[in-house]
């Protein structure tokens, strides 16, 4: 068999034997990567259900580079970086993923599904209960996502790069997705990648960071609440709350109203007492649309676009921008513990941190192992929740202000 034949025959060798060194070693790479990762899902070390199709993607796209009938390497599954439209409607034809990307990824679409579904498993009245207490630990949990824009902009990122970057302090994949696609196109898929294989530090290692600022006489506090907490807020007093924050959000921040329209959608099916439909779309909806994001997200991490100079940078200040807002949160819970004269549980600081609920149940699962009397999860949730509202506004108003 000649080296031309082998070439034809098994395109994937030959493109990874005749590439340049970087690229090969990046290929592989990747595809190790891609197979931590799902053997990381299946271990539930990292969320299955995104990182088994982020994984297979990842390792199946570098593997499955193929000679395209012009002579550059390339794939069947998608390509992002098309921007001529006859060319794109030619993919649309050929590459079976790209309607997908382009429909539903590129645009946003799949954020909003994601957020829809998040909307739609909010109880609010953990915010409506305790209203002060939730929004404090939710601003003080956005440290990360201020403080890392002018770090990174000391890297040398743009102001738009430096914002995309510091949104993953949010720790809410979706708004992350939609703040890089807004502001830094060519950075988005690295950024939005980063994000989410950190989001699993949030359960890993912000109990390390929990014992290390709180000490154990603090964590174990077991808070006096006030009988108007245990009242009941009914369903109608939730739909309307829900309907004019979201009015008002829009009004306010425009460029984001799809973000904020999903959330609040969500909590108003979820409100109407609408459950067929809420069944819907935290079932299939949401399920389906992190699938597909996981899958895509994978496949978009073919070597020549994750070989960016700024990936290593984005690392470090993904993991800059998780710290500063895990402290940020905790500072918070130290405030509120002043404030109410030690009844307060610092804990619940790290709540702010808006993956819901993740860092709610870091939180209580903190307080537990001290004091097995202490309950502090409605708290949690509470500022976990108002968690995901502060940064949809940061996001509304780092696009308003940046784009």
């Amino acid at each position: 068999m000649s080296g031309n034949d082998f070439g034809q025959l098994f395109q994937g060798v030959y493109t990874l034997i005749t590439s340049e060194t970087y690229i090969a070693v990046a290929r592989i790479g990747l595809i190790i990567l891609g197979l931590l990762l799902i053997y990381l899902g299946k271990k539930g070390v990292l969320e299955p259900l995104l990182m088994i199709p982020m994984g297979l993607g990842m390792a199946t796209i570098n593997a499955s580079s193929m000679v395209m009938p012009d002579g550059s390497q390339g794939n069947l599954f998608v390509d992002p970086l098309t921007t001529d439209i006859n060319k794109l409607l030619d993919l649309l034809q050929i590459d079976f993923l790209q309607p997908i990307y382009t429909f539903t990824f590129s645009n946003g679409l799949i954020a909003c599904f994601i957020f829809m579904g998040i909307g739609s498993m909010l109880d609010i009245s953990y915010i409506l209960k305790r209203p002060f207490t939730s929004m404090i630990i939710a601003v003080f949990a956005e440290m990360g996502t201020i403080l890392t824009i002018p770090i990174a902009m000391l890297f040398g990122l743009s102001i738009q790069d430096a914002a995309s970057a510091a949104m993953v302090g949010g720790a809410d994949g979706p708004m992350v997705l939609f703040t890089s696609l807004n502001l830094s196109k060519d950075l988005f898929v690295p950024i939005t990648v980063v994000a989410y294989l950190y989001l699993g530090l949030t359960y890993g290692g912000y109990p390390y960071l929990i014992r290390a600022l709180i000490p154990a006489r603090l964590r174990g506090i077991k808070m006096t609440r006030e009988k108007g907490n245990t009242k009941q807020i009914s369903g109608g007093v939730k739909l309307g709350f829900a309907s004019i924050l979201c009015g008002v959000l829009c009004l306010l921040f425009p460029v984001a109203a799809p973000l904020f329209f999903s959330l609040f959608i969500g909590i108003a099916i979820r409100e109407s007492g609408l459950m067929h439909v809420q069944n819907f779309i935290e079932g299939p909806l949401l399920y389906g649309s992190t699938f597909f994001l996981g899958m895509l997200l994978g496949i978009l991490c073919e070597a020549h676009l994750i070989l960016n100079p700024k990936i290593l940078m984005l690392l470090v200040l993904g993991i800059v921008a998780l710290l500063l807002s895990g402290v940020g949160g905790i500072m918070g819970g130290y405030f509120l513990y002043f404030v109410k004269k030690g009844n307060y549980n610092p804990v619940i600081g790290i709540a702010g941190v808006s993956c819901v609920p993740t860092t709610a149940k870091v939180a209580q699962k903190e307080v537990h192992k001290v004091n097995p009397q202490s309950m502090i999860l409605p708290e949690a949730l509470g500022a976990n929740i108002s968690g995901v509202i502060t940064t949809a506004i940061i996001t509304g108003l780092y696009i308003t202000l940046f784009k």
